[in-house]
């Protein structure tokens, strides 16, 4: 009797253990869940996964709690011929009603906190419309969240693992008890009792979970709805922002159009003083029509109350209020005019001129059509001073920096001037040497002094040369190099700068264009030595001349043209020479090669992610 009962008693526990671990690991994928919701909280998208996971877990776990009692209903039929004492019997009910009031107990405390569950995610929906704009900054969140829920998937099939392992150590437990109690005898009449009192307790469990289950389905069918009226909203909204986007983006183009729009000069004065001269005249004729009153005048003689006088009082106001206003408009646009708007402040101030025109029509006053063009051309000429202004600057940069590419080369030349003659003396003095010892030697030695003195004649005949050849190139100032170089790592393929330089390296002016104001060195394509180097340079740029990158400023010397074209060009011009067709562009080549090797390496380390089961759609996956 005390086998049966403690057999019994074991095999409530079990059951009641069962449940707690469900419970208890219940609760623990709540509180994940929970942290992953948290994270993803800004994404309804994730929020709708998170409810749906936690109805599934939920699902699962009554199931198997509907399975278990199955489960246990089964090993009660088994319990054929149970013998039981009443006190025995009793204090086993008793047993059994403690554990079913903490089961109670448990599962109240569980729908309690899915009740603050629920009630917290309807409060974070009520404060869903403020997250909209968040949503588009929740992409790296996201990443978070879909660790997490995969974290959360991992633990739960573990979970599935364990409870299948504990499920097979029960189904053993139960057989070795039930063939233990199969041999023990029972009256019908009590396990009738026993299975009937089991039969209402589960009952009664399974009305209170079902009733949980409804109250659960119908929140979270709340919640479904408002979750798809808020992605319905947000829709919407992203919609509107892309279309006002996309508008926005058309306007500021054809703004931008607008204001960069082509200026063709009405002047062409050769200096700068010649258009501050032109602009002062063109002033001092708006103030003389100021002064004649002929800016404004009014083709009416109005009288006030019958008064000639205070009619032409009125007038004469209204006039000068009119001309300060246009003065106003078209002072501002002259003071605010550059390259990007010169149109647009043309157009400024003929709308003026039109707009109080249009205002004082009834008095039948006017600004006269002659001081708007006074007006125009004092715009003109105050927009084309400024840009003259900047020529002369750049021209003076550079003949500055032409004076110092002189300097520099006078400096070599004089430096090398200077050097040969040094060598010329030393030769000079080694053949002196030379020559009295040949004079006192003899035989062999003097053979060998011999050659020495002709070894020594040749290297003073190349000083000689070199010197003259240095006195020669500081005479000639006109002499020098036209290079041809490229970089394609800076401006692309086919695009080559022209230049000339006299210093006697001509390789040291390309290594100096390449230190830093560009990515990577230039590439020598030809150096070609001319007498007269500017001549040649100044007739290659003119026979390129459509070619030019930049067509405002002739004094940037590259141009977009083939380098077969080039060196037929310069043979016509100067005669034979040699060019490099392919640029060696070395440090341009290994950087491209070095990114792609870096590429590929970095797609090596990063497979392709399946996307999870029940994850949000691609439209919704971070970038």
């Amino acid at each position: 009797m005390e086998l049966l009962l403690g057999a019994l008693l074991g095999l409530t526990l079990i059951v009641i253990a069962v449940l707690v671990v469900w419970l208890t690991r219940l609760r623990a994928e709540k509180k994940k869940l929970d942290g992953a919701r948290e994270a993803a909280e800004r994404m309804k998208a994730e929020r709708e996964q998170a409810l749906l996971g936690l109805q599934e877990r939920h699902d699962r776990v009554f199931s198997e709690l509907a399975r278990l009692q199955q489960t246990h209903a089964a090993m009660i039929n088994r319990f054929q011929g149970i013998v039981d004492v009443e006190s025995e019997r009793q204090r086993v009910l008793a047993q059994l009603e403690a554990d079913r009031s903490r089961l109670q107990r448990e599962l109240e405390r569980s729908t309690a906190e899915w009740g603050q569950a629920l009630r917290d995610l309807q409060g974070q929906h009520l404060t869903a419309g403020t997250e909209l704009e968040k949503l588009r900054q929740g992409h790296a969140v996201l990443n978070h969240a879909y660790a997490a829920l995969a974290t959360a998937e991992r633990e739960k099939r573990n979970a599935v693992e364990h409870l299948a392992s504990q499920q097979v150590q029960l189904q053993n437990e139960l057989q070795t008890v039930s063939e233990r109690l199969g041999r023990i005898a029972a009256t019908e009449q009590e396990k009738q009792r026993a299975v009937a009192q089991l039969d209402a307790e589960r009952a009664r469990l399974h009305g209170e979970v079902t009733q949980a289950r409804a109250q659960w389905d119908q929140t979270l069918q709340g919640l479904q709805g408002q979750f798809h009226q808020g992605t319905a909203d947000l829709t919407s909204l992203q919609a509107s922002v892309a279309k006002l986007r996309a508008e926005h983006s058309a306007l500021d183009e054809e703004s931008n159009l607008r204001s960069f729009g082509f200026y063709r000069p009405r002047y062409d004065f050769s200096s700068s003083e010649h258009y501050q001269s032109k602009l002062e005249h063109i002033r001092d004729r708006q103030k003389q029509m100021l002064k004649d009153k002929s800016a404004a005048t009014c083709s009416t003689v109005w009288t006030v109350d019958g008064s000639v006088t205070e009619g032409r009082r009125q007038i004469n106001q209204t006039l000068k209020l009119i001309v300060r206003a246009f003065n106003g408009e078209s002072d501002a646009a002259i003071a605010r005019v550059s390259y990007k708007n010169v149109n647009v402040m043309e157009s400024r101030i003929k709308k003026s001129w039109e707009a109080i025109n249009g205002l004082v029509e009834v008095q039948q006053c006017e600004i006269a059509k002659t001081y708007l063009d006074l007006k125009l051309q004092e715009l003109y000429l105050a927009f084309e001073y400024q840009e003259k202004v900047q020529a002369e600057k750049e021209e003076q940069r550079r003949i500055r920096e032409q004076m110092r590419e002189e300097e520099v080369a006078q400096r070599e030349l004089e430096k090398a001037r200077l050097e040969a003659e040094r060598e010329e003396q030393r030769y000079e003095e080694a053949l002196r040497k030379a020559q009295e010892e040949v004079a006192k030697a003899a035989g062999a030695k003097q053979q060998r002094l011999q050659a020495q003195i002709e070894a020594l004649q040749k290297k003073l005949d190349e000083a000689h040369a070199n010197k003259e050849r240095a006195i020669s190139r500081a005479q000639m100032t006109r002499s020098g190099h036209v290079y041809v170089i490229s970089n394609i790592g800076s401006f692309g393929e086919h695009v080559y700068k022209i230049g000339m330089t006299r210093r006697l390296d001509p390789l040291d002016r390309v290594q100096e264009l390449g230190d830093a104001s560009v990515p990577f060195t230039f590439d020598v394509h030809a150096m070609i030595y001319s007498d007269d180097a500017p001549a040649l340079e100044t007739a290659l740029h003119r026979a390129f001349h459509e070619r030019r990158i930049n067509l405002i400023n002739e004094k940037k010397e590259f141009f977009q043209v083939e380098i077969d074209e080039i060196a037929r060009t310069v043979r016509r011009m100067h005669g034979e020479i040699e060019i490099t067709r392919v640029a060696e562009a070395e440090q341009y080549r290994k950087t491209i090669a070095m990114r792609q090797e870096r590429e590929a390496a970095r797609q090596a380390s990063t497979p392709a992610r399946p996307a999870p089961q029940g994850q949000p759609s691609p439209a919704y996956a971070p970038a």
